[in-house]
């Protein structure tokens, strides 16, 4: 577990602190970990038996505490997130800057992957490594709209971003400014990706923004699934598309959630254009993709999404097959 500091602040349930300054640097409970570890083999297991290749990380263990000349952080964080970490477009693989201190080292379980794809002609860089002093954060943040004043809690003295504020759609890119990525951060991935990508940056409405993937969800060509309480602002170029606002989540109010809300439903993953995973028991957003026209695949993950993240989150496609072309 993460310590508490203003990072976490920015970004977490406010119900959250006490569990999380009470339990810094020690593990999360056995038993939630146990069944959001059988959860993820099951989905694994899935996605095999439909022809998908699965690679998992390497064990990491981050209850080791570790230090830099400018911070110190008890433990690390999980590694269970890759689509936070690593940003694919197309033969290109870039490791995060991630502004949470805690996850400065949580790349190290992903190395073998990477090492083994540039070994089979991937392109694998990592961005800048912030140093994440005390200084660059904001104590004086947002806490409501921070879309409308600009007080994120990262500053803009250098770049750092989570590849979860990052959603592809062949040669576009949709992306968010927020609490942990910044516009030095989107500025960054501009400028390296080059004139074959064409970066869009979405206005949204959170109060606590962290990755884009529960507020703005591109499906297929022309369907794009957006959270409603969260103004959306799309650019032009996505006018004409099928916009559908995702139905209110199905979480039970009582169950535990670390670090997301229950909008962490909207975190599908689509295996191709009309197949598309989604958490067992969210009914109303599984009936509403049925109607659709989409194939839905029901698997139960609450357990993992007590954790942050869903479908989407726990996966970062490498390769897909089908040619590379602008959505737009």
């Amino acid at each position: 577990m993460p310590a508490w500091d203003v990072a976490l602040e920015a970004t977490m349930p406010a119900r959250s602190k006490l569990f999380f300054v009470d339990n810094a640097g020690n593990s999360f409970p056995a038993e939630q970990a146990r069944l959001a570890e059988l959860e993820l083999a099951v989905f694994a297991e899935t996605l095999q038996r439909l022809g998908i290749t699965v690679a998992r990380p390497a064990p990491l263990d981050h209850r080791r505490p570790f230090s830099t000349p400018n911070w110190k952080s008890p433990s690390g964080l999980y590694s269970m997130m890759p689509r936070d970490l690593l940003l694919v477009v197309g033969d290109t693989i870039i490791e995060a800057p991630m502004a949470w201190r805690a996850r400065y080292f949580e790349i190290d379980a992903y190395r073998h992957l990477l090492f083994s794809y540039f070994q089979r002609g991937a392109r694998w860089i990592s961005a800048p490594r912030p140093q994440l002093r005390a200084e660059w954060y904001d104590d004086g943040f947002d806490h409501e709209e921070p879309h409308t004043t600009g007080r994120y809690v990262t500053g803009e003295f250098e770049p750092t971003f989570d590849a979860a504020d990052f959603v592809r759609c062949g040669r576009d890119i949709f992306a968010q400014r927020s609490h942990v990525t910044n516009r030095s951060g989107i500025d960054w991935v501009t400028r390296h990706l080059g004139s074959d990508y064409t970066v869009h940056t979405l206005d949204i409405a959170d109060r606590a923004p962290m990755h884009i993937d529960a507020t703005f969800m591109p499906l297929a060509p022309g369907k794009i699934l957006v959270n409603p309480s969260r103004a959306v602002s799309l650019p032009a170029a996505l006018q004409a598309w099928d916009v559908r606002l995702a139905p209110p989540p199905a979480v039970p109010g009582d169950h535990t959630l670390y670090f997301s809300s229950p909008w962490i439903s909207m975190n599908v993953l689509m295996l191709d254009q009309q197949r598309v995973v989604v958490e067992a028991g969210e009914r109303p957003l599984i009936e509403m993709l049925e109607g659709w026209d989409f194939e839905v695949l029901p698997l139960p993950f609450r357990n993992v999404m007590r954790f942050g993240g869903c479908f989407h989150c726990v996966t970062a496609d490498v390769r897909r097959r089908g040619t590379l072309e602008s959505y737009l």
